[in-house]
């Protein structure tokens, strides 16, 4: 007998089915949240026309927002698993408001990378937690389901996001992008506050620093935490080569497109985000590695119509839904996965897995405007399927060590001594 850092674990939270309407909430909720993470790719000539900043740097933009993004995963999103999850979004909500209405008017590009910084910290931490609260409210069925169905909703506003931003650009101007957006999600705070109900706190006793710390024992004890989250950083990485980039060559010669038109891309992609919200169905009755397979391997092949872009627009459209149908597949399998057990935990959880997201995101969006630069579109498409092929061959070296769903005996949150056998 030894000293172990376990607990058995937390009783899910409810067996009955989550309500619809509290789960299209949650989705649409989702999705206006993320959406705020994104709304800069369509704008980034603008932005840098505005500020003075060079095409190879103002990838530093969309940079800034994933260091947001990654300061929320650490220090916000954990803060689910100790306070109630309703009054804790309502005050996110509430902070993000403010955070959008100082990019709108910020005058220089000292203060619109502050600004960025706070719609990434606070937008992630809002999706993140919606996402940690669906888990947890989802009976244990359809818990595959209920994830897959708000990520869903995080899929379709991180698409639609361009073309939001790229229409009201076009009207109002970048700056008029996050002034509506501050309005949206001011009118989500009430919805938010008198439709979910709270949920029982397994952690609420556990100390700030001590929540914070367990968080790297998970991340060091729970293989599928590491597998998932790798494949995560990659495929997002991915992902960002080409959303980042595509706005370069769509607003060059010969195409010339408005903001309006180059967002518009982003509606093909709803079609493969749609068609991918079974896959935390079928992760439900176990078929995770083999949708996985299947979704890295579209991810792959997707390249090859994207980079055919200089021939044919409609390659592109074939690429882009590819693209989103391979990662939304992708995703949602990862979070069904990591989400199995441990329902005490499920944001300390999101927190690493999307922290992988973040920097794969970050990565993503500084490599692809650098390599534009140099090489152009050939060169992005290049290193987006390099990024994916990376992807599939880790899951193919990982595949046989990694268990189906997560191990029952992993590490729970309360870190509190416990007799092992």
């Amino acid at each position: 007998m030894k000293p172990s850092l376990v607990m058995p674990p937390t009783q899910p939270h409810s067996e009955a089915s989550l309500p619809r309407s509290q789960l299209g909430l949650l989705a649409v909720a989702s999705g206006l949240s993320v959406a705020n993470v994104y709304y800069a790719q369509p704008l980034l000539d603008a932005l840098a026309l505005d500020f003075g900043i060079s095409q190879a740097m103002v990838g530093g933009v969309v940079t800034a927002t994933q260091l947001g993004c990654a300061l929320a995963l650490l220090l916000l999103v954990p803060l689910g698993d100790r306070m109630d999850r309703r009054r804790l979004l309502t005050v996110q909500v509430l902070a993000l408001v403010a955070a959008l209405m100082s990019v709108g008017l910020a005058r220089s590009a000292p203060m619109l990378l502050v600004g960025m910084l706070g719609v990434g910290l606070l937008g992630t931490a809002m999706t993140q937690g919606l996402i940690a609260y669906a888990a947890s409210a989802a009976a244990p069925h359809e818990q595959g389901r209920v994830v897959g169905a708000a990520q869903g909703g995080v899929f379709i506003g991180l698409l639609l996001a361009r073309v939001f931003a790229g229409g009201v650009s076009d009207l109002a101007g970048w700056r008029g992008v996050y002034v509506c957006a501050a309005v949206l999600m001011l009118a989500l705070a009430l919805p938010l506050w008198r439709r979910l109900p709270a949920l029982p706190l397994a952690s609420q006793t556990m100390p700030y620093r001590r929540l914070i710390a367990s968080m790297l024992t998970l991340l060091r004890q729970d293989r599928v935490l590491q597998v998932r989250g790798m494949l995560a950083l990659l495929m997002f990485a991915a992902f960002n080569i080409f959303w980042s980039a595509l706005v370069l060559p769509l607003s060059a010669a010969p195409y010339h497109f408005s903001h309006t038109a180059i967002g518009a891309f982003g509606l093909v992609g709803v079609v493969g985000a749609l068609a991918a919200a079974r896959a935390g169905h079928w992760a439900d009755r176990g078929h995770a590695q083999r949708t996985t397979a299947g979704a890295l391997v579209v991810l792959l092949l997707a390249w090859w119509p994207l980079s055919q872009m200089a021939w044919s627009l409609w390659a592109l459209v074939i690429g882009i839904v590819l693209l989103d149908l391979g990662g939304q597949a992708l995703h949602v399998t990862n979070q069904s996965l990591i989400f199995r057990t441990r329902p005490e935990a499920h944001s300390r959880l999101v927190g690493l897995y999307m922290l992988f997201y973040a920097v794969g995101s970050g990565l993503g969006a500084i490599g692809t405007t650098l390599m534009h630069a140099k090489a152009g579109w050939p060169g992005v498409c290049a290193l987006g399927a390099a990024v994916s092929l990376m992807a599939l061959l880790f899951w193919w070296v990982t595949r046989r060590v990694m268990p189906t769903t997560a191990p029952r005996d992993a590490v729970q949150g309360s870190l509190q001594p416990q007799p092992q056998a």
